[in-house]
């Protein structure tokens, strides 16, 4: 197996990059960091033994995108210690810039809004329809953290597309 082997997840990675940093650039970014990491670090992986061509491209698929989550971890840790950074209000989708749904941009500001954590696991369950097993194997935590940490954050997520910040509740003065 080679390095070409990789290019068939680009877009799949794309994606995945593309839900985490919630930025184009940022997210190209980060694909190129996780295929130059892969690049160097290739010796390492080794196929399943007695595994089909599919079980193969599977396999590889996981251990790029647990490389990606890795380098982003280590990114959002350095970045957090040096910025914080505020949502914009008037942020446009970039990767759709003809539909300007309210829908769309309340689902983008909300998962922005998830702790890292929680958004991970989200998207490798829900959007990349990975397994309890193979996400907490890619992420490093037990099945049970995977477990809760999902139960959490599909719980924050639908509380912040319902508009409920229970973060900003406002106290009234009581006479």
């Amino acid at each position: 197996m080679n390095i070409d082997a990789a290019i068939v997840h680009i877009p799949r990675l794309r994606r995945y990059a593309r839900a985490l940093a919630g930025d184009a650039a940022l997210a190209d970014d980060l694909v190129q960091d996780t295929l130059e990491r892969a690049c160097q670090k290739w010796a390492l992986w080794r196929p399943p033994a007695a595994a089909s061509a599919d079980q193969v491209q599977k396999a590889l698929r996981s251990w790029l995108l647990t490389l990606m989550h890795n380098l982003y971890a280590n990114q959002w840790q350095q970045s957090a210690r040096h910025r914080t950074v505020e949502l914009d209000e008037t942020m446009d989708p970039v990767h759709d810039p003809t539909a300007k749904l309210a829908l769309q941009l309340d689902l983008e500001r909300a998962l922005a809004m998830l702790a890292p954590q929680a958004r991970e696991v989200l998207l490798l369950i829900g959007m990349e329809q990975f397994s309890y097993g193979e996400t907490a194997q890619m992420l490093g935590v037990p099945v049970g953290t995977v477990m809760s940490r999902l139960s959490r954050a599909r719980e924050q997520l639908r509380r912040l597309m319902e508009g409920e910040r229970a973060a900003t509740t406002v106290l009234r003065a009581v006479k």
